[in-house]
Order: C-alpha cells, then structure tokens, then sequence
C-alpha cells in the first residue's frame, strides 16, 4: 500500500509540512509507503477548460507543461492521498487549488480514477478560514468518490510563523489520529478486496 502526501504551501518546510509529516507517521509506522510531493511554489496552472482530457479519456492533461501529469499517475498509483494547504485568504493556495481542479477534471472524466481511494485533508492557519480551505479539499475528495476517515477533530492546525503550529496540541493530536484512522481504513479497505 501507499500514500502519497501533497504539500501545497510555498514553504517546504513550513507549517504545512509539519502537519503532514504528523500525519504521515502512523500511516509508515504500520508499513505502509509514503511519498511528500511538494506542489506549494511550482509553476502549476489551473485548468483551461479546453475538454481535451473528457475527449482523449487516457488520465492525463493535454498541457504538459508543468507537474500535473506526474501528480495525476502518483494519485492514480496510491491507495490513500493526502493534500496540505495553509490558508490564503480563507481557501487553499493557488497552486492547491489548481491541482485539485486539474486532477478533478481528468480523473473523473477518464472513469473516475480515484474512487475509493482514500483522502485527508490537512490545513494550517494563522487565525482564520481554515474551515473553508478544509471544505475546498474534502468537496474535491468526495466528488471524486473517495473514502475521507475523520480525526478527534477537524485536520486543522494553528501556527503562524514556522514552527509555531508544534504548539497546538489540539492540532497535533488531531494529526496524530487522522493518521492512524488513514491507516486503520487503507488496511480495511485492502482485506476487503
């Protein structure tokens, strides 16, 4: 099994990064693969709705001109997907927000590629909007048909210069759960199968 993180705030090591990585433990301390692609700061764009994906139905963006494609077959190829923003103006960073269109957009068109995979919103604040930007990821999640596991509370996490997100306990524990009940569900889901 495997599952595949996307950082969407320009800091690499920010926030945003720090919440994953919570998240992320559980999930490789029960063996299962981990992978963080770092999408926050990258040139990705939205989508141009030119439709060519809906006609060509083969998982992939006709513009190919930044990493979409790449995150497109990594969520494709993983059996759980999380996605990390910190909160811009009460949403999701740009770049977030583009990939989740861009991914939307090909994967449901070309046979609904992520249904029953399972995806986790995670979200890092300053002092307000996280629960909008939350809404944006899981709204993306459940159109695609994905499984979403819930936490001790909402996958948010307050901190806002870098590092300072570590001293929301709340947040943290609210990471530490999400990632066990991720893992919980994965191995669930494949026993199943």
């Amino acid at each position: 099994m495997k599952v595949v993180a996307f950082n969407g705030s320009p800091r690499r090591d920010g926030n945003t990064s720090i919440l994953l990585n919570r998240v992320l433990e559980p999930i490789k301390a029960r063996g299962i693969q981990i992978e963080v692609v770092q999408v926050g700061g990258s040139n990705i764009h939205g989508c141009r709705a030119c439709y060519a994906c809906r006609r060509n139905k083969n998982g992939r963006c006709v513009h190919d001109d930044d990493m979409v494609n790449e995150c497109i077959a990594k969520m494709v190829e993983a059996d759980g997907i999380v996605v990390g923003s910190p909160t811009y103006f009460a949403d999701v960073t740009p770049e977030t927000k583009a990939l989740i269109d861009r991914v939307g957009f090909v994967t449901r068109g070309s046979g609904e590629l992520l249904r029953r995979k399972v995806g986790a919103a995670v979200i890092a604040f300053g002092r307000a909007g996280e629960l909008h930007a939350f809404d944006s990821l899981n709204h993306f999640f459940l159109i695609c048909q994905m499984v979403v596991p819930g936490s001790c509370y909402w996958n948010v996490g307050v901190g806002r210069d870098k590092g300072d997100i570590e001293k929301d306990e709340e947040g943290m524990k609210a990471m530490r759960v999400l990632g066990e009940n991720m893992a919980w569900l994965l191995e669930s889901i494949a026993g199943r199968k």
